[in-house]
């Protein structure tokens, strides 16, 4: 749940460190739930600056060893007491804003930061104490800020003057602080167990009205459970909705009822919001779990239009071929394994995936002369289906035979004047023509030599005879 100091915690927040954690001079890692810091010492030795703030941290510890830091920031965590910075040598800013220091004489371990110019206390049990500010500033003379108060030369004076009596004064708040907090802490851990005890009792008796509310580790419910879930799923929702409906209530009893600002109390907040968010898990679960199963066909047969997969597709009539195809956008890169195509007389369904799409066609179809295929560049699944009862080769009868026979018999007709055409054309006088005949032809029409021979005119009437007197028709 992100309540450890692991590495590859630091690596996420290494981004601008291209992931590298070793040479690491800045490192955030504030809002993580962090309750103890570990390892931080050993994998980034050469840390500047170092953000910890708003989290669950309840010591100091292991930061020893960073002689390079500058500035921490612990500010929003369960510190109670100032201690192992000894190490951090070029320290020279320390923010433990609203944690819960009431040792105040703990400062004095920081005497020996030589170079420690601010530090924050605001927000903890000692800075209530009589006297804190005078006491810290007389303790540490190397400070030039508390609380992000610049820290004058006579108010230095003033508290070390007084620093025997403040002192003692601080001893003793100490001191009652002390026991006040010791109390707190029996108090919380009876608490804690008495939640506890309710709780294991709280899950027997839910679980006695139903194996809804009892812990899903149990074998025994979980496999009657999920029989109900397909017996009776309108139950099992009511049931889910009446599990809601306690949780809301027991969270603004939580919410709503006093306590004490201690370590304590954020430790049970943050377990309190962990169980609500492992609650509402499970319940979606469930939710799910109780989701009836998609309807593919009516009772009476009927076939429905589904597109569970959210996929883009067309469908074209192509005549021309006789057939029905289906373009289906499936995902470029998804394995073809993945995909299921059924075709059936009247709709195609594909399983893309484990979803359906379905779709009801327009005409008939032919199963068993359908085939599908996918497209290599957009991926995209192309399912041809052929029409029943229309056939394209004419010698079979057709639904169509008054608009066929024309177009067929103006292909026929065409194709008979170009076999015409190429039948009247004498393949003797294909070859390269001669430009001297033709002048010569031209030169001695006039005699009318070649126009005798004319086949045309000897077929249609055998009797015909040339007058030499007519001229010749031009």
């Amino acid at each position: 749940w992100g309540w450890r100091f692991t590495e590859d915690l630091i690596r996420r927040n290494a981004e601008h460190n291209d992931c590298v954690i070793f040479s690491l001079e800045e490192l955030s890692l504030h809002q993580q739930e962090i309750e103890r810091l570990e390892h931080i010492d050993k994998w980034c030795r050469d840390l500047k600056i170092l953000y910890l703030q708003n989290n669950l941290i309840g010591k100091i510890e292991n930061v020893s060893k960073l002689k390079k830091l500058e500035y921490l920031n612990l500010a929003l965590n369960n510190i109670e007491k100032i201690e192992n910075l000894e190490g951090c040598e070029g320290l020279t800013k320390l923010d433990l804003t609203v944690n819960f220091i009431g040792e105040l004489s703990s400062v004095k371990t920081l005497q020996g930061n030589i170079h420690l110019k601010e530090l924050f206390l605001m927000g903890n049990p000692c800075a209530d104490f009589d006297g804190y500010r005078q006491f810290v500033v007389a303790t540490l003379q190397q400070l030039k800020w508390l609380d992000g108060k610049e820290i004058e030369r006579s108010e230095r004076i003033q508290a070390s003057q007084n620093f025997p009596v403040i002192e003692q004064q601080i001893r003793e708040q100490e001191k009652a602080y002390c026991l006040k907090r010791a109390k707190d802490k029996e108090e919380a851990q009876r608490k804690l167990k008495e939640e506890e005890s309710k709780g294991e009792t709280g899950r027997i008796h839910t679980g006695s009205d139903g194996h809804w509310h009892v812990d899903i580790s149990a074998p025994l419910p979980s496999s009657e459970e999920s029989k109900d879930y397909i017996q009776a799923p309108e139950i099992q929702e009511r049931q889910c909705k009446g599990k809601e409906l306690d949780d809301r209530e027991d969270d603004l009893e939580f919410w709503n009822k006093p306590c004490l600002y201690t370590p304590e109390s954020r430790l049970e907040t943050l377990r309190h919001m962990e169980k609500q968010r492992r609650d509402q898990e499970r319940l979606s679960e469930k939710k799910k779990k109780v989701k009836p199963p998609r309807m593919l066909v009516t009772e009476d047969g009927r076939a429905l239009n589904v597109n569970e997969p959210k996929l883009d597709f067309t469908l074209k009539d192509d005549e021309k071929h006789n057939q029905i195809v289906l373009d289906l956008a499936v995902y470029r890169y998804m394995d073809t394994s993945l995909i299921d195509v059924d075709v059936q007389p009247t709709y195609v369904r594909v399983m893309v995936k484990g979803k359906p799409f379905q779709l009801v066609l327009p005409a008939e179809v032919r199963p068993d002369s359908s085939f599908a295929k996918r497209s290599q560049t957009t991926g995209h699944l192309v399912v041809c289906m052929p029409k029943v009862g229309e056939v394209i080769i004419g010698c079979q009868r057709t639904s169509k035979p008054v608009k066929s026979t024309p177009d067929s018999s103006r292909e026929q007709t065409s194709k008979r004047s170009q076999q015409m055409e190429k039948l009247e054309v004498d393949p003797s006088k294909r070859s390269i023509p001669d430009v001297a005949n033709i002048v010569q032809e031209k030169t001695h029409m006039p005699r009318r030599v070649r126009p005798e021979p004319k086949i045309i005119p000897s077929e249609e009437d055998p009797d015909f005879e040339d007058n030499p007197e007519v001229p010749p028709l031009i």
